[in-house]
């Protein structure tokens, strides 16, 4: 069965089946053709009671931009989640949520069915978010001007996860975050070279010609260590104290 992806919105074009974008085009409309995944979206503008559809409303308190209102998010949930046996996973996209990692991500990629409810303005009312107690998800220490992007990029890192998405299985686990070094460590990717060998003065390293898939293996470990501690020292944890 596919993992079924349900999306909140309040615009749903820009999640068009095959429509050219980030979904449209390469892994994920190549998963989605061959029925590993399948995604469907809602607008939540016609889940409103209001007159004019309104999902949005000044702040209690005053201050500037608007707040999503709760029956609108509230009944567009409960009509969704009801298209489906399946229980869904409920994801809010928001700023305050916690670092997208690909651990998370591999997390994710386990479920059958997943809920995104992608906010806009200042936010959800606070009272819908506790009520649906979503997994709150943050792409990084930014705002963007609505979930939506956010929606598609969590998406896309959990599709090709998916078995059978990549070409090759094991290309996953060999990217940045999917590599794991020889402590547990999430570790980036090591450098890539591909034809012509020479080009503009710089050859490819030798080691990579040798045919040796052993030294070439440890090469590479040895590289992603390297650019690791250069570029992600976090990712490795505190240096050993000395003794």
């Amino acid at each position: 069965m596919s993992l079924r992806f349900d999306i909140l919105t309040t615009f749903p074009e820009m999640f068009v089946p095959d429509a050219p974008g980030a979904l449209g085009l390469s892994i994920p409309a190549r998963a989605r053709r061959a029925g590993l995944v399948e995604w469907h979206a809602t607008n939540i503008r016609d889940h409103s009671l209001n007159r004019h559809d309104k999902t949005d409303d000044r702040p209690f308190g005053g201050g500037p931009g608007m707040v999503m209102m709760c029956q609108p998010v509230w009944d567009a949930v409960a009509a969704v989640e009801a298209l489906d046996p399946r229980p869904a996973r409920r994801v809010l996209l928001t700023p305050q949520g916690q670092p997208l990692t690909q651990a998370l991500v591999e997390s994710l990629a386990l479920e059958d069915r997943i809920l995104l409810i992608a906010g806009h303005y200042e936010g959800l009312d606070e009272r819908v978010i506790a009520r649906l107690a979503p997994l709150e998800i943050s792409l990084g220490d930014y705002v963007i001007s609505g979930g939506e992007l956010a929606a598609m990029v969590l998406m896309d890192a959990i599709i090709r996860l998916l078995p059978g998405a990549l070409g090759d299985e094991e290309s996953a686990g060999s990217d940045s975050f999917g590599a794991i070094g020889p402590g547990g460590q999430r570790l980036l990717d090591c450098p890539h070279y591909t034809r012509p060998r020479e080009w503009m003065g710089m050859s490819v390293p030798d080691i990579l010609l040798s045919g040796d898939h052993a030294r070439v293996a440890a090469w590479r470990l040895a590289q992603s260590l390297e650019r690791t501690r250069a570029r992600r020292p976090d990712l490795l944890g505190p240096e050993p104290s000395g003794t």
